[in-house]
């Protein structure tokens, strides 16, 4: 009997290293089954082949990133100002936990409407401290396996140190500051005074965390060849040091006056030190930029693009604020096509295992199982309800680089009026008679964003293809189309678009999906948090990150540099002269720049919060379009949604947390809960 459970074993971890995350969970969530940590760990550890597999097996109890909306593991673009919808759920409840979350409804002994033991939702906690116990596990036995070459021991304890790593960062990320376990190997079956202790500090867990990044980036691949798209690399590590260095550099977690409001009474109840600091320090901020600029100078990585061709559209004409703008990408946005170069990123069109921006990321059917049907038109199959605010749609600047109130001086741009004829571009389908909101957009907004009457080719469908969606209210599609009981229809009038493939069809002779990855980090994050790091600093640092020493200063040049990169890969002029000059403009900027291009990437709800914005976003109502209008004349009008889901959004400081899980404190009296909770 313990021969072919060792054999099973051995099996299943030859399958396990061939697809961590590269597939959905589900897929290999119980490998790690066939080792019980107290009566098997002897086979768990007996030899090379299945330390690995174990180790393999603790990775495979992360969450798939991608799970931002449903059986997710982070309240995501939904708890926040870029994402809605009208399902209400049942009672007080919502199946969509990042609605739950804004509305008040996540507490420490609820995570979510259907969360039982064994689905992802907004309870984690259990979770990441039993990755952090068999990564220990594996640590404290990488010398047992006879057959452990040395390089096979530096592969396994990189990617071990790796794993706890990223069990860290995601609970600094929603809970704050962790409990530090170290490399010790919590025993089972003790006393509570064993399992007592206090959660480290904001500044002790971060600093803990990137350290177990750098000590795994020294001994991870540099490469990761294209059949082992999903594992993390080296330059995994250094990236994600560089956000939880940008997010410790900034207002909350920094000091100041919103530190101050946020965390000012919160002390450890163990000895009263503060849980997160309360004194500034700009040097966070050169930290920040070293960190991003370590990755850059790696050289691996850089901007999707796809070059222009007879499709692409010629760029805007008299644009002058940018006298770069015409040159070839990337010192500006010449000889590329720009709706391409950013759609294809997610749509499935570019493939992810050799596409240089993508840092990490992973395949997932997630994204057509749940966030494309959910925005697919229901007369195509879909839901129609993942929603984009009418906050989004504002943000996204014209094609010449101009913000919508600039361009309302000349009428090129317009609340009044609709398109008089047809446009076709980068393969784009653009209808006339489409409202003259949407018409000289800059290329993300339609690679992003379906409105009314937008197309939806639906490709692969040879029945049911180039379909136009009218959400007006007797319209198929809008909100007399369906029942009351299935609100299949965008409240808001909008829907994400950005993972649309035009071959993508869910209903219809021959209809397929094109397969897709999510990306957990890509460089234009890293460009955009250098440019942003850099614009914070004042005076002149040195900072020590590995063997390297970098001299970091606020420089102007490498601010434009960096962040133009981004605006020339989606077609728009770069920053002006006088903008660089301006601190506070050039965050404006980059606030502005991170909304629209990471829309629904699960960026904006951490970016609002470490901003100290959160409250001022949320108290903002939740606009869109009239979906009770059934012309014209009364649909093209700005409303708040009539529904429980936005009538009941609580602002509230404690929502920069999720809570911890009322079970835990109660096993550990040293605990502290989240401030607020």
């Amino acid at each position: 009997m313990k021969k072919q459970l060792i054999k099973r074993i051995v099996q299943a971890g030859l399958l396990v290293t061939t697809v961590f995350m590269s597939s959905s969970c589900k897929d290999y969530l119980n490998i790690d089954n066939y080792f019980d940590d107290e009566f098997n760990i002897d086979s768990a550890f007996s030899n090379t082949r299945n330390i690995e597999a174990y180790m393999w097996g603790a990775a495979s109890m992360f969450p798939d990133e991608s799970n931002t909306v449903r059986f997710g593991f982070t309240p995501g673009p939904m708890a926040t100002d870029e994402g809605f919808n009208g399902l209400t759920g049942t009672g007080t409840t919502n199946v969509y936990y990042g609605m739950d979350f804004v509305t008040g409804n996540i507490t420490p002994d609820y995570y979510g409407a259907g969360a039982g033991a064994n689905d992802y939702n907004l309870n984690q906690w259990n979770r990441y401290y039993k990755i952090i116990r068999k990564a220990n596990s594996i640590l404290a036995n990488l010398d047992v396996p006879r057959d452990l070459t040395n390089a096979d021991r530096l592969r396994i304890e990189g990617y071990t140190r790796f794993i706890r790593a990223y069990a860290y960062y995601n609970i600094i990320v929603d809970y704050g500051p962790a409990i530090l376990l170290g490399d010790e190997v919590v025993n089972t079956n003790e006393p509570i005074e064993y399992y007592d202790r206090p959660r480290a500090t904001y500044d002790e867990t971060m600093e803990y965390t990137c350290a177990e990044f750098e000590k795994a980036a020294a001994l991870m691949p540099k490469e990761i060849s294209i059949l082992d798209f999903g594992r993390p690399s080296q330059g995994a590590a250094y990236a994600l040091i560089a956000r939880l260095r940008l997010i410790h550099a900034s207002p909350l977690f920094n000091g100041g006056p919103v530190a101050n409001s946020y965390f000012g009474n919160w002390t450890r109840k163990t000895d009263n030190v503060h849980y997160v600091s309360q004194q500034y320090d700009e040097k966070r901020w050169a930290v920040a930029a070293a960190a991003a600029k370590r990755v850059m100078e790696m050289g691996k990585y850089k901007l999707y693009t796809v070059v222009a061709d007879a499709n692409t559209p010629e760029l805007p004409k008299n644009v002058t604020s940018d006298p770069n703008f015409y040159s070839a990408f990337p010192n500006g946005a010449g000889g590329i096509d720009a709706f391409k170069s950013y759609s294809d990123i997610f749509t499935g069109e570019a493939v992810p295992g050799i596409n240089p921006e993508v840092i990490w990321g992973r395949n997932t059917e997630y994204l057509n199982a749940y966030i494309n049907l959910g925005s697919f038109p229901p007369s195509l199959g879909g839901w129609g309800r993942f929603c984009v605010t009418q906050k989004v749609v504002d943000a996204y600047l014209m094609d010449d680089g101009r913000t919508k109130e600039e361009a309302s001086v000349d009428g090129y741009y317009s609340e009044t009026g609709f398109t008089t004829s047809p446009k076709r571009f980068s393969g784009y389908p653009l209808n006339s008679g489409v409202y003259n909101m949407y018409n000289n957009r800059e290329m993300r907004f339609y690679a992003s964003v379906g409105f009314n009457e937008a197309v939806w080719q639906a490709g692969s469908s040879t029945t049911l293809n180039n379909y136009t969606a009218k959400y007006y209210y007797q319209d198929a599609d809008g909100r007399g189309g369906v029942t009351a009981t299935s609100p299949n229809y965008p409240i808001t009038g909008y829907v994400i678009k950005k993972y649309n493939h035009p071959m993508d069809a869910f209903q219809g002779t021959g209809a397929r999906r094109i397969k897709k990855a999510y990306s957990i980090i890509r460089y234009a994050e890293i460009l955009l948090s250098y440019a942003e790091a850099l614009n914070n600093i004042t005076g002149s640092h040195s900072v020590q990150l590995g063997d390297k020493t970098y001299t970091i200063s606020r420089d102007a040049e490498e601010i434009q540099k960096a962040f133009n990169q981004v605006r020339y890969r989606a077609g728009l002029p770069g920053l002006t002269s006088s903008q660089t000059g301006s601190r506070a403009e050039i965050q404006k900027q980059i606030e502005r720049e991170r909304m629209v291009e990471f829309l629904w990437e699960n960026r904006r709800y951490y970016d609002v919060r470490r901003w100290g914005i959160m409250e001022e976003t949320e108290r903002e109502p939740i606009r869109g379009m009239n979906p009770d209008g059934a012309t014209k004349e009364t649909y093209y009008q700005r409303v708040i949604p009539g529904t429980s889901s936005f009538l009941t959004r609580v602002v509230d400081k404690k929502l920069v947390w999720v809570p911890i899980p009322r079970t835990e404190m109660r096993r550990l009296p040293s605990l502290d809960q989240n401030p607020g909770y």
